[in-house]
C-alpha cells in the first residue's frame, strides 16, 4: 500500500508562493487544477486564497490519496489519473509539486511514487509538460516546483519565469511560472 505524500518543506514553500499568485491574479483565475494533489495542501491554499471550490480539480496517481482527497474535499472534483490521462478541459492555473528526485535504489518502494521523478529526476516533469499544453487556457499558467537535484528538464517552448528559491538540507528548491 502506497503512502500519501505528507506536506514537507517543498509543499509549504510552494503553498506560500501559490497564495501570493492567487491573491495577485484572483480575477483572472477561474479554473484551477492541483496535479499530484497528495494530501491536498495546494488545494487548501487555493480555497483560502479565494478560488471558488466548484472550479477546482484535484488529480493523483495514488489510490490512497484519491480516497483521502475525496473524503476531505467531498464537494470538489477528484480524479484518479496518471497525470492528464483522465483529465478533461482547460485550466487557468495548474499547480504541480512533482516527484522530482533522481532514483535512489535505497529509498523504500512505498515512498518512491511520491518522490522519485525517474532516473534523472525530470522524467515525470517532462511527461507533465508535454501533456499540460492541451489543458492550459490561452492565458493560463503552470506553477511548478523543481530541485537543484532534478536533471534533464525539457522546458519545451514554454515561457519560463523564475519565481523563488529556497535552500533546504542538501538541495535548493525552485518555483517556476510557465505559460
Amino acid at each position: 500500500m502506497s503512502e500519501i505524500y505528507q506536506p514537507s518543506e517543498d509543499s509549504y514553500f510552494l503553498s506560500e508562493i501559490l497564495k501570493k499568485i492567487i491573491k495577485k491574479n484572483k480575477i483572472k483565475l477561474q479554473k484551477f487544477l492541483d496535479m499530484g494533489s497528495g494530501s491536498g495542501i495546494q488545494t487548501r491554499t487555493a480555497i483560502k486564497a479565494g478560488i471558488n471550490s466548484e472550479n477546482i480539480t484535484l488529480v493523483d496517481i495514488n489510490k490512497e490519496a484519491v480516497k483521502y482527497l475525496t473524503k476531505r474535499f467531498s464537494n470538489l472534483k477528484v480524479i484518479y489519473s496518471n497525470l492528464f490521462e483522465k483529465v478533461k478541459g482547460k485550466y487557468d492555473l495548474i499547480v504541480f509539486n512533482p516527484p522530482y528526485l533522481p532514483r535512489n535504489k535505497k529509498e523504500p518502494k512505498a515512498s518512491q511514487l511520491a518522490t522519485t521523478g525517474g532516473k534523472k529526476g525530470a522524467e515525470i516533469i517532462n511527461k507533465f509538460l508535454k501533456q499540460a499544453k492541451k489543458h492550459l487556457n490561452k492565458n493560463g499558467k503552470i506553477i511548478l516546483l523543481t530541485s537543484s537535484l532534478t536533471k534533464g528538464i525539457n522546458w519545451l517552448d514554454y515561457n519560463k519565469k523564475f519565481l523563488a528559491k529556497k535552500k533546504i538540507f542538501y538541495e535548493e528548491l525552485y518555483i517556476w511560472e510557465l505559460s
